[in-house]
């Protein structure tokens, strides 16, 4: 069972993926200056669990085997559950101020959890006997399981079975009497470098001719067939850095997605959890997005708190702080930030039980939540640009401060309020920048589904003809 960061990170180094990174193969993700951050972050979930103060937010009971386990292995049993769930990514976000890779696959499960209970209802399938199964190992052994939704989609004109390259979207290339073998890729995979498993499920609605892409499965990510190559991010190459122009040099920017591909992966049937039942495929897509999306006022209201922290440092050394206007823009990030945490509380509290006893957000405010976090997000963002000043993007290099030659022109000229040491200045400063330019916006905007997709669910589930209704009746319309 992992417990510390130390298991978590030994886990890593015996697992010998196939990993790429800037077009080289990675022998030892755990050594690899590109890993580490994200790496660091995301073995923040073990280490938080360990504190006992801690220990409300970050365990829970299962309900499967009576243990005590990690949260982010836990199916929702109540109410209490989803604003726990809530209250800890806010929590780790104030710890890393990065993402930290386990809500995905959090999420994945839960929404399995349920549809497969449904499916087997009306199907007399036994994939939910096969899902309580793989959770009940995760719990024990406390793994990271990806969440793979997203696939390629090529041209999104076209259905999966329509597309002139059908590997596109993944899929079932063979059915056998052990199991299936599947063919294909899941994009922007957060965390998977650094992860255990992947669960993979339909990346949307299918529809007839589309049945080999509506799989859902548990795939170890050391299976052969597995190759993964991490994505670019802004300020990569920071990490590789030392000294200050890394910013948030410990946790990274964001969670270190990869592109993963499946080149005729074997799967056993115990571990596939759906195959071919095209009609419960967008309730999975559904569930799972909604789950997704209630998460992100927690943890972006965290990682916000942080930037509006470090933003007010950043006005007390340039002597801006006590500036009517700068406390005015500082106070509105504070808004913004609660904002979305508010959305986040608000789809917890309101939400209801699902027929297989798992607990589920309310759709409708969860993509509330998520539609605020791709402005709100944005606009704290350009507060803190506005703010910090021009300096921010044009300070000179950690070296430059540092060389025998020009480091006492750097040390003079980017110098603030007295007292106040240049490097300490230029510190916060990359922070701020680090945490607010780049891969980390693009990830609020589409991370969990982009704006438009919040969009159809608010035409979906707003309930319009009954708005109708409810004003026709005090019009006293007939």
């Amino acid at each position: 069972m992992i417990r510390t960061k130390g298991d978590y990170i030994e886990s890593l180094r015996q697992q010998k993926l196939n990993v790429y990174y800037n077009g080289k193969r990675v022998e030892d993700v755990t050594t690899h200056p590109a890993f580490i951050p994200h790496i660091n972050s995301a073995a923040k979930t073990y280490e938080l669990a360990l504190k006992p103060e801690n220990e409300d937010l970050m365990t829970a009971k299962s309900h499967l085997t009576g243990q005590k386990i990690n949260r982010f292995t836990h199916i929702h049993q109540s109410i209490d559950d989803l604003i726990k769930k809530v209250q800890m990514l806010r929590l780790i976000s104030h710890e890393t101020g990065s993402c930290y890779q386990r809500c995905v696959g959090f999420d994945a499960m839960n929404a399995l959890y349920m549809t497969t209970y449904d499916c087997d209802e009306v199907h007399g399938t036994k994939y939910f006997t096969r899902f309580v199964e793989f959770l009940k190992m995760i719990q024990s052994e406390n793994r990271i399981v990806v969440g793979g939704m997203t696939d390629p989609k090529g041209d999104r004109s076209k259905r999966p079975s329509e597309q002139a390259d059908p590997d596109l979207f993944t899929r079932v290339v063979e059915k056998k009497d052990d199991g299936i073998v599947i063919r294909g890729a899941k994009a922007h995979q957060t965390g998977a470098v650094n992860s255990h498993e992947i669960l993979i499920m339909p990346t949307q609605n299918m529809t007839k001719g589309d049945e080999a892409y509506a799989v859902a499965a548990a795939i170890p990510l050391t299976a052969k067939g597995i190759t993964l190559i991490f994505g670019r991010q802004s300020n990569e190459e920071r990490k590789l850095e030392t000294g200050i122009d890394a910013g948030n040099k410990d946790f990274g920017v964001v969670g270190g997605e990869a592109l993963v591909i499946f080149e005729d992966v074997f799967v056993p049937w115990e571990r596939v959890f759906m195959c071919g039942e095209i009609d419960f495929s967008g309730m999975l897509v559904e569930r799972f997005a909604t789950l997704h999306r209630q998460n992100y006022g927690g943890c972006k209201g965290g990682v916000s708190d942080i930037i509006i922290g470090a933003v007010a440092l950043a006005t007390q050394y340039q002597g801006t702080a006590n500036a009517s206007h700068i406390k005015d823009k500082i106070i509105e990030m504070i808004h913004l930030a609660e904002t979305v945490y508010a959305g986040s509380v608000a789809c917890s509290a309101m939400g209801s039980k699902t027929g297989s006893g798992a607990y589920y957000p309310d759709p409708l405010l969860a993509n509330c939540t998520k539609h605020n976090v791709t402005r709100n997000i944005y606009e704290i963002s350009r507060l803190a640009h506005d703010v910090t000043g021009g300096i921010m993007a044009t300070l000179p290099f950690d070296q430059d401060l540092r060389s025998p030659e020009i480091g006492k022109y750097v040390e003079k000229y980017m110098a603030g309020v007295e007292g106040v040491h240049t490097e300490t200045r230029m510190k916060i400063l990359r922070l701020i920048e680090n945490m607010t330019g780049g891969t980390c916006l693009v990830e609020s905007m589409h991370g969990a589904g982009s704006p438009q997709s919040q969009r159809v669910m608010y035409q979906r589930l707003g309930n319009l003809p009954q708005k109708i209704k409810m004003a026709k009746v005090l019009a006293k319309i007939e």
